[in-house]
Parts: structure tokens; C-alpha cells; sequence
């Protein structure tokens, strides 16, 4: 075997172990798009979760690659990314995301692929070619997402509560069942914005790295846009049902009205950042609005013990990654 005939058959498998890690973000982060409107009745899981799937792919027509050029372009020098450090990152974000699957840890696959590329890099060239803007930014949406979640939640349920305040129990349940349909469409359009984009500048970077995609080109190649959003769609048809029961019901219990009002604060907060390129995760966003509708009906509502084991996977989520990143990154080196 020729050593280009080698380099094709490792970009076409490195190609394929990102698209499944985006089929995996979908299938981990399913949860964060269906589990307001599962847990509230109003559309069984099977129907959630084609309604997701659907919003996930059709993002392609509405959002720019500016959260694909970030991870592709601004998180490490991409003249320093080669086959093993794409390797090493996937395999280390894919190891955190089934962990975490596992034990029902709704963690950020986001910063999974983040801590994996930023530990792969370290493996191999230390800290030089890491990127401080875009590695700041990231960071500072790792306080910013969850929190303009939980803002936004809960101003919306209390203009909600305000406006609705004369209309009876019954009609304000019928009304909300519908509009949960829209919000939770627009949340899984955001989630699909955001999260599909990460893949396709991970599979950017190896393109520049193979030669086969120039350096300064203004954006991946189409399939590879077609594919990772129709990757995340399939994966999100498949579900992540260990972490539905906790988004859903365990943090604290949501009523269409409640359902409607998280979504729709972390549909915003998606789009926000999808606009600016920033790549954020829809689990902290999701939450942290989740968290906001809770409390601002009742501080007790919200089961915070649950919430700060929650926040603690956060914290370790960019770390875990980056070691086991590190670790594949090695023993990338024996085999490929």
C-alpha cells in the first residue's frame, strides 16, 4: 500500500469517526431538544423526536458556517493539526460523550470536541498553537449560555404569568401545548445551528491538514455541510433517553406553559451565538433556562443538589476530554 493510497484511507476513516461523533452529539444531545416537550405530554417521544430531527437539518438554510469557521479556524493554528491530532480529539470527545451517556450526565458534547482538540494539540505541540481568542470566547460562554438561559426563562414565564393571569388553568394548558410545538422547533433548529457546525470545522481542519481543502478558504466543502447536519439529525432520530428523565422531570417539574417558555429562552440564547460564531452548549443553555422557568415560579421548584451535580460535570467536561484526547493522541502515533 502507497503512502497516498494510506493518507486516502485514513482521511475517508477520520471523516467518518467525526460524522460519528456528530450522529453521537445528536443521539446525547436529543435529550436537550425533546425532553420539555416529552416530559409535558404534549407529543410522545417517538413524535418528538422526528419533530427534532427535522428542525435540526433544516438549520442548513437559515444560519452562516461562523460556528464552523471558529472551531475549524480559531480554537488551534491549523497548521499544526495533522490526521493523529483530528484522531486524538474525536476519540477522546466520543469516550466522554458515551460515559457520560452511560451514567446519564447531561454534559456538553460541545466542549467535549473542544477539550479533545485542545488536548490532542497539547499532546503534540504543547501550548503554542493553541488559539487564546477563541479558546476565551468558548470559555466565557461556558458561564454566559447557561446564564442567558436562565434569565430568559424566567422573564418569559413571568410575562408570561402576567399576561396570562385572567385566563383559566384549562385554556392556558391548550394554548402552550400548541405553541410548545414552535418553541421546541425553534430550540432544535438552534441546536442544529450550533452543534452540526463544530463537526464540519473539525472535518475542515482535516481537509486543510490532507491538502485537499486550501488554507484560507471561506468555508468547508458542501457535502461536508449536507452530511454532518443530516449526521446530527439521524442521531437525534435515535434519542438519548437516559437523559431525558433528568432534563425533563428531575431538575424540576415543567407544565406546557413552563416547556414553552425554556425553550424559547434557549432557542434565542442559540441563536445569539450561532450569529457571532460562537460555539456554545445547547446542555448548559438548556438548562440553565430549564433552571430559570423553576425558579422564578418557586426557588424551592428547582431540585439545586441535582443542578450542582450538573454544573460539576460541566467544569470537568473540557478537562476529562483533553486527557482522554491526549491519551488517543498516543496511541494515534502506534497505529495510524
Amino acid at each position: 500500500m502507497t503512502t497516498l493510497q494510506f493518507s486516502f484511507t485514513v482521511l475517508v476513516f477520520l471523516v467518518i469517526l467525526a460524522l460519528a461523533f456528530d450522529f453521537m452529539n445528536g443521539f446525547h444531545d436529543a435529550a436537550n431538544s425533546i425532553a420539555t416537550i416529552v416530559s409535558t405530554g404534549v407529543l410522545k417521544p417517538y413524535q418528538a423526536v422526528v419533530w427534532a430531527a427535522f428542525f435540526n437539518v433544516i438549520a442548513l438554510f437559515f444560519f452562516e458556517l461562523k460556528v464552523a469557521s471558529t472551531v475549524g479556524k480559531g480554537i488551534v493554528d491549523p497548521a499544526v493539526v495533522d490526521h493523529i491530532v483530528i484522531f486524538g480529539a474525536l476519540v477522546g470527545a466520543i469516550t466522554w460523550n458515551v460515559i457520560t451517556w452511560w451514567f446519564g450526565i447531561p454534559s456538553s458534547s460541545s466542549h467535549a470536541l473542544i477539550g479533545g482538540l485542545i488536548g490532542a494539540i497539547l499532546a503534540k505541540a504543547g501550548t503554542g498553537p493553541l488559539l487564546t481568542s477563541g479558546i476565551m470566547k468558548t470559555a466565557i460562554f461556558i458561564l454566559v449560555s447557561p446564564t442567558l438561559g436562565f434569565l430568559l426563562g424566567a422573564l418569559l414565564m413571568l410575562l408570561v404569568a402576567n399576561t396570562m393571569r385572567n385566563v383559566t388553568p384549562r385554556q392556558s394548558d391548550r394554548w402552550f401545548r400548541r405553541l410548545q410545538l414552535v418553541s421546541s422547533g425553534l430550540y432544535s433548529l438552534g441546536h442544529g445551528s450550533n452543534d452540526a457546525q463544530k463537526t464540519m470545522g473539525i472535518i475542515w481542519l482535516l481537509l486543510i491538514a490532507a491538502g485537499s481543502v486550501a488554507p484560507g478558504a471561506s468555508a468547508p466543502p458542501y457535502w461536508v455541510v449536507l452530511s454532518c447536519y443530516l449526521a446530527i439529525g439521524l442521531g437525534t432520530l435515535f434519542g438519548g433517553w437516559r437523559i431525558v428523565k433528568t432534563m425533563g422531570q428531575k431538575i424540576t417539574k415543567l407544565k406546557p406553559v413552563g416547556g414553552f417558555c425554556a425553550e424559547t429562552g434557549g432557542a434565542i440564547t442559540l441563536f445569539i451565538a450561532s450569529s457571532f460564531g460562537i460555539p456554545v452548549s445547547t446542555t448548559h443553555t438548556i438548562t440553565g433556562a430549564i433552571v430559570g422557568v423553576g425558579s422564578s415560579q418557586k426557588f424551592s421548584a428547582v431540585r439545586w443538589g441535582l443542578a450542582g451535580s450538573i454544573v460539576w460535570a460541566w467544569v470537568i467536561t473540557i478537562p476529562a476530554s483533553a486527557i482522554m484526547a491526549a491519551i488517543a493522541w498516543w496511541i494515534g502515533t502506534l497505529i495510524l
